[in-house]
């Protein structure tokens, strides 16, 4: 202690407690103390504050790059691809019996009513199921948010495409205005959300129409309570009630790279037009009453040309000579590789970068999916089975007849599945799950599921397939009581032995 510190200590000891104390913090970390070097850059404030305040930049700056990147553009595809795909997320009933056992027929009928209400399930009847979903992620991941309405029973105006009386409208985040903050006697509404003393939404404030469209009733909200709305969001924080969009770490590297290739094609562009100039040396080798000086600004250049009407001095160049940029590849695969860090994605599938072995290739592919697994299990936890479950809450009051033998607490029960990690190399793949399965360390459902399908589908046409064959005398290597090679290759080690003896 200094002379300064003991003199604090014999007249205020508490004051000189907290300076030692803080002097030790400082020392201990010296990410806390800003210096020329490191700025020490700090968010104080609340998570809604924080996205209130930026969120809808980060908004329209995804959109725009949604509209403009072909980057961006790829990293929303493969993400649509690999958290949705194609079919959407699958949706296998699980309904029992009165026994705890699966009741198949009523599962089957579930299944069918599910198919048909897919074909149509939303207001507009302009998209099937599997495109809703997209549409839904691809907003949600792009906007950091996304609405959907559950519109149940007899509406005015709208026709359900099913006999289920369930439809959804989808709703981007601008229909729930970001910057609607009031607190009027017992409601609080937090940008746009209304809000109990727990902080939880019991119901949305929402525009009739797109905020930035100028439509009949421009400017008219109504409110949606909480159990008639949906809301898949972005979050990063606690106590955070709107989201902020996936992108918003790698916005600026993404603009970045965008501005950078342009203006590597501009020079591209100037170098393969094979620009030249003359290049003179000193002023007093200039002769304006040279014949044809003039004229001196267009040549027709031709393949193995020799141009030899330089005067003295004078020296031919050609402009950006050095382009396209060779280290340009590594450049920007590098960026993609913090980009994809950022974006839950994988540096292959952004790039289209597929160089490399097996074992790498895999390597990625398992990492990168847990990545979309996580998304996946987010979007099926706040979409897929909330409208399932109000799906199933319509049959009965939709005039669907369910089974009295059927165990009520059982009839939202569902398997949910969406795309599975690809197989890379299916021989190996299948002969792994061979093994796994006969060593009873898994399930023949569960090698099913791992190929993307649906085990009760996948059994009916087995049966349907088998029998078939049967009645007509039909031997197939399918059907493993036919499978000669199989048999003969059991048989090997028996027979090899047999030889020996």
């Amino acid at each position: 202690m200094n002379i300064f510190e003991k003199t604090l200590g014999a007249l205020a000891p508490g004051w000189a407690v907290a300076r030692a104390r803080n002097r030790l913090t400082l020392q201990a970390y010296d990410a806390a103390t800003p210096t020329r070097l490191h700025k020490a850059r700090r968010e104080g404030r609340g998570a809604d504050m924080a996205v209130m305040a930026a969120g809808k930049s980060l908004r329209e700056q995804a959109r725009w790059l949604d509209e403009n990147h072909d980057l961006v553009i790829g990293i929303l595809d493969k993400l649509e691809e690999r958290v949705i795909g194609a079919r959407g997320i699958q949706i296998e009933p699980q309904p029992l019996d009165r026994h705890g056992r699966l009741h198949k027929a009523f599962a089957g009928t579930l299944s069918q009513l599910w198919a048909e209400w897919s074909v149509r399930p939303e207001v507009t009847g302009m998209f099937t199921r599997p495109e809703v979903e997209r549409l839904l992620l691809r907003s949600a991941l792009r906007d950091g948010e996304v609405f959907t309405q559950l519109v149940r029973g007899n509406i005015k105006g709208l026709v359900h495409s099913t006999p289920v009386s369930l439809s959804i409208e989808m709703l981007e985040a601008d229909f729930v205005p970001l910057e609607l903050n009031t607190c009027v006697s017992d409601q609080r509404i937090r940008q746009g959300i209304v809000i109990n003393t727990w902080g939880r939404p019991v119901g949305y404030r929402v525009y009739k129409n797109h905020p930035a469209e100028w439509l009949p009733g421009y400017g008219e909200m109504k409110t949606i309570p909480a159990s008639g709305m949906l809301h898949l969001a972005m979050r990063k924080r606690l106590h955070q009630l709107r989201g902020v969009s996936l992108l918003h770490g790698v916005i600026t590297r993404l603009a970045d790279i965008k501005d950078y290739e342009e203006s590597e094609r501009v020079a591209a562009r100037i170098a393969a037009s094979l620009g030249f100039f003359i290049r003179r040396g000193d002023a007093t080798n200039y002769d304006p009453d040279r014949p044809g000086e003039e004229k001196r600004n267009h040549y027709d250049i031709s393949p193995g040309m020799i141009y030899d009407d330089l005067a003295p001095g004078e020296d031919l160049g050609m402009v950006a000579p050095d382009r396209p940029n060779t280290h340009l590849n590594e450049y920007r695969n590098g960026q993609l590789r913090a980009v994809a860090a950022g974006t839950r994605g994988s540096y292959s599938s952004i790039a289209r970068d597929y160089n490399g072995t097996y074992s790498a290739q895999r390597q990625e592919l398992v990492e990168s999916y847990e990545g979309y697994n996580v998304l996946q299990q987010w979007f099926v936890g706040q979409y897929s089975r909330p409208v399932y479950r109000a799906w199933i809450s319509m049959l009965e009051v939709s005039g669907i007849e369910i089974p009295a033998d059927i165990d009520r607490s059982s009839l939202f029960n569902a398997v949910y599945m969406g795309p599975v990690m690809p197989w890379i190399d299916p021989v190996k793949e299948s002969t792994a799950w061979k093994q796994i399965v006969r060593g009873g360390a898994g399930t023949e459902a569960e090698w099913v599921r791992a190929r993307g399908q649906s085990p009760q589908e996948v059994k009916r046409q087995r049966m349907s397939e088998t029998l078939f064959n049967r009645q007509h005398g039909l031997v197939f290597d399918s059907d493993a009581a036919h499978d000669k090679g199989a048999t003969q290759n059991a048989d090997l080690p028996e027979k090899k032995q047999r030889d020996d003896d």
